[in-house]
């Protein structure tokens, strides 16, 4: 069966400043996210949901959902605070302002998603070959299969030069996640090294470590355990303001308890994306590079 792409595109962008999912970044109006899709569905993926806000619904569907929806099979939920709360939880967090995290965003889009499924951030460029290297090994797999997957990146070429990033620094052992941990203010130091800033105090990386950048396939089985995990954040953290159930933490709690394994791909590609206003650039720049040589036609979808 084809797989499908499930994106995560409700954050705030809080540091881009602005709803950068649909900020035009190609040479006919495209989204950074348009290229995702692009790259997925010439990599045999047959489905497409998007995780979205409400509150941008009118402005994703006219910047890019309807056009993607010309083009293949697509489709949104939504993603809010009170998304998979009671009302007594709802009531106990009405302080926050913003959703839950990557955990919540997954499991708002379970009754949407009924095959093996890759997920990714919609401000990250992958490149094509993580898409077909995951929709090749999603698609001989059974929807209750236990056996996941992940492509990862080594760190420095995920690194942004305009300010943190966070990533998620993986333990592997032959050829499989072991754990991973989310580290959420990665940067470089005054003398060029690389430095994870955690609340435990400063470490020193080399750049060399294996990250996950939410480039992960499942199968429906993952729910499951992503359900649970997330029982688990609310029963802890239902007061907290700020704190975010996320999906790295739970894969590694899935491996960790046994309830799944993650095989680790690796993919040359360059990782680059939109954190900051200033990597707006740099993204149009790579892009026009990838059009002018062929890698993408000049305009991607039919209108």
């Amino acid at each position: 069966m084809k797989p499908t792409l499930l994106v995560m595109a409700a954050g705030m962008g809080s540091r881009y400043g602005g709803v950068k999912q649909i900020d035009a970044v190609g040479m006919h109006g495209e989204t950074l996210l348009d290229f995702g899709v692009y790259d997925a569905f010439h990599s045999g993926y047959g489905r497409v949901v998007f995780i979205i806000r409400k509150d941008i619904e009118s402005d994703f569907r006219e910047r890019l959902f309807d056009r993607i929806a010309r083009n293949m099979d697509a489709d949104y939920v939504f993603q809010d605070r009170t998304a998979l709360l009671t009302a007594e939880e709802a009531a106990l967090s009405e302080g926050r302002t913003k959703p839950w995290g990557t955990i919540q965003a997954i499991l708002c889009a379970s009754d949407a998603v009924k095959t093996p499924f890759t997920v990714i951030n919609a401000d990250d460029y992958y490149g094509r070959s993580a898409y077909g290297i995951l929709g090749d090994y999603l698609s001989g797999l059974a929807c209750d299969a236990p056996t996941h997957a992940m492509v990862g990146f080594t760190l420095r070429n995920t690194m942004s030069p305009s300010g943190s990033v966070t990533r998620a620094i993986c333990v592997m052992k032959d050829g499989a996640l072991v754990s991973m941990e989310e580290n959420p203010k990665i940067e470089y130091a005054s003398d060029g090294s690389i430095v994870s800033r955690m609340p435990q105090g400063d470490v020193a990386l080399t750049g060399d470590e294996p990250v996950s950048m939410n480039f992960f396939g499942f199968t429906p089985k993952a729910f499951e355990s992503f359900m649970g995990y997330w029982e688990d954040f609310k029963r802890k953290s239902i007061r907290e303001p700020k704190v975010e159930c996320l999906l790295p933490n739970g894969v590694s709690a899935m491996v960790t308890s046994g309830q799944g394994t993650v095989k680790v791909f690796t993919t040359p590609d360059k990782w680059f994306g939109m954190t900051y206003p200033e990597d707006k650039a740099t993204v149009m720049a790579e892009l026009r590079k990838k059009i002018e040589t062929g890698y993408y036609p000049d305009k991607l979808w039919e209108r």
